[in-house]
């Protein structure tokens, strides 16, 4: 076995990649970033046992966020980049160790490697299968995964100026754990509620971060059609690189689309002002390799998901920045005041032609937690009235496999009296459906990006608190979210955090949930896969 890697929805078999990532990575990048995971466990162990003071720890802070981000799928798959990542986790380890004696530490924090032959040797040997206990492998993977979607999202809010200490602290409390072999399974099960309450934490830092930067989401109509200027496609969720790269294209004569899950951004006040900004172009992450072709003009992508190019006209057209990464691709980084120059995307841009037309019309979002609240009057009287008689939480992320397709199916064949609350790519499975609306309300409400589906826990808490009931669970709303990579595992372990029970999660379970740890997620939480749509539909509506 080449490699191992289990970690997102599109495992081999629902097993394991194990010659090459169905996500492109290959086996070199699997081991590294097998490996990078592995120092950073290092460097908690240090910190932990050491109680180093989490407030002289920038830097280290910042780049143990980076690591877990950079592993992420979709998000990196450059092997020199992560070799040099490496080396400078490596550095910051051992210069945390010379700030501390008289540690006993785990291997993580003291194994040496000398070049990329050794690090290849170490990352087989670390890697996942190296815990032989598969329940407790589930459980530090889960954990792990969960890390990963929470250190996203902490640094999105970190390149906005927000940090919480508190969520430095958990991360290494976390990672330092699960190199800990004394600890039981019960133990590991509430570590991993713990994980999720950090993540509800981490969603909320970015909800902040956001809100008090760009403003409150609105309800918004966006063009998915295109003008006859040369432009600029600018993917991912960093909500900084789009401000800076309009900023830099203003009075260029170059127009900036959005796609995927960079779309919300046309939902916040702070970017209505830029004329450049014309509209969302195309669809989910995965249809980037028939989407980028027709756009003509370069691609920025901010983070994750890069899906590998298929020819060199689109990989010469592709742009890195922030944790993401492909070999052959410019990869623009920020100076120490976290700037960057884009006059390499501009130029590219002025020389290629305009982009083609693929749709026609507009997409409605906006609804975050503010807008619905403005709205709370009309969606209780609904509800009240009969005329809205469930909610169903369709958010998460969406895929290149077919029985993805009942997303779709599902949001169409829905009674006419629901409303689908929405976050995250896997919008893109219904969001251009014409699916009407209930007295005003719009059927489809798009909180946002997948960050955003701390939105949708907040309005059901405000739900909760407006129909007086005890528990969330009583109130009229269903929950079928799709799942991909690691940031759907941290949503999913804060909704479980939060009391939410009876969660579908599709279209399969995950293949690193073992089956003891699937009994216990499926018995004390109500977890369950999806199987029809008729019979779903039917069992969520009795």
């Amino acid at each position: 076995m080449s490699m191992f890697c289990y970690q997102c929805q599109e495992a081999a078999k629902n097993i394991g990649c194990t010659v090459k990532g169905v996500c492109g990575k290959n086996e070199e990048v699997a081991k590294l970033q097998d490996l990078l995971i592995y120092i950073c466990k290092g460097i908690a162990d240090v910190v932990t046992k050491g109680n180093l003071e989490l407030a002289t720890l920038g830097e280290v802070n910042h780049q143990v966020l980076k690591s877990l981000f950079i592993t992420i799928t979709n998000a990196n798959f450059d092997d020199e980049a992560i070799e040099k990542q490496i080396m400078k986790m490596i550095t910051l380890r051992d210069e945390l160790k010379s700030k501390t004696s008289g540690l006993t530490l785990k291997d993580a924090a003291t194994f040496t490697i000398s070049d990329r032959n050794s690090m290849l040797v170490k990352g087989s040997e670390i890697g996942v299968l190296a815990t032989e206990n598969e329940d407790v492998r589930s459980l530090r993977e889960l954990i792990s995964y969960g890390l990963k979607g929470m250190a996203a999202y902490t640094h999105h809010a970190l390149n906005i100026g927000n940090e919480n200490l508190k969520i430095y602290d958990f991360i290494y409390e976390a990672l330092a754990a699960t190199l800990d072999d004394s600890l039981s399974v019960d133990e590991l099960i509430a570590l991993t509620l713990k994980t999720g309450q950090f993540g509800v934490s981490a969603m909320a830092l970015l909800d902040e971060a956001n809100t008090s930067k760009y403003g409150s989401p609105e309800i918004t109509s966006v063009n998915i059609s295109v003008r006859k200027n040369p432009a600029i496609l600018i993917s991912g969720h960093d909500l900084t690189d789009l401000e800076q790269l309009l900023e830099q294209t203003k009075g260029t004569g170059i127009d900036v689309y959005t796609h995927s899950e960079m779309l919300p951004a046309h939902y916040y006040p702070f970017f209505k002002k830029y004329d450049n900004l014309v509209g969302n172009y195309g669809g989910s992450w995965w249809r980037q390799v028939d989407e980028f072709g027709p756009f003509n003009g370069p691609i920025l992508f901010t983070t994750n998901c890069i899906v590998p190019p298929r020819t060199a006209d689109i990989r010469n057209r592709i742009f890195t920045t922030g944790a993401a990464g492909f070999p052959g691709c410019v990869h623009i980084s920020a100076d120490s005041n976290g700037k960057k120059d884009f006059a390499l995307v501009i130029e590219m841009a002025k020389k290629l032609p305009a982009p083609t037309e693929i749709e026609t019309g507009t997409i409605v979002g906006g609804f975050a937690h503010e807008q619905v609240f403005s709205l709370a009057d009309k969606v209780v009287d609904a509800v009240k009235s009969g005329a809205i008689k469930k909610f169903f939480v369709m958010a998460g992320c969406d895929g290149r496999m077919k029985s993805r397709e009942y997303y779709t199916e599902f949001a169409e064949k829905l009674p006419k009296d629901t409303v689908i609350l929405t976050a995250g790519c896997a919008k893109y499975r219904y969001n251009k459906l014409a699916l009407g609306e209930i007295g005003g309300i719009p059927r489809v409400l798009d909180a946002g990006q997948c960050n955003d589906s701390y939105s949708l826990a907040v309005i059901a808490l405000k739900l909760k608190e407006v129909f007086g009931v005890d528990d969330v669970n009583q109130l009229p709303i269903a929950y079928n979210i799709a799942w991909y990579e690691q940031k759907a595992v941290i949503v999913l372990l804060a909704l479980l955090y939060l009391g939410v029970k009876n969660i579908h999660l599709g279209p399969t379970l995950p293949g690193f949930l073992s089956p003891n740890v699937a009994k216990v997620l499926v018995e004390n939480f109500g977890i369950a896969g999806i199987g029809s749509v008729e019979d779903d539909i039917r069992l969520f509506m009795s």
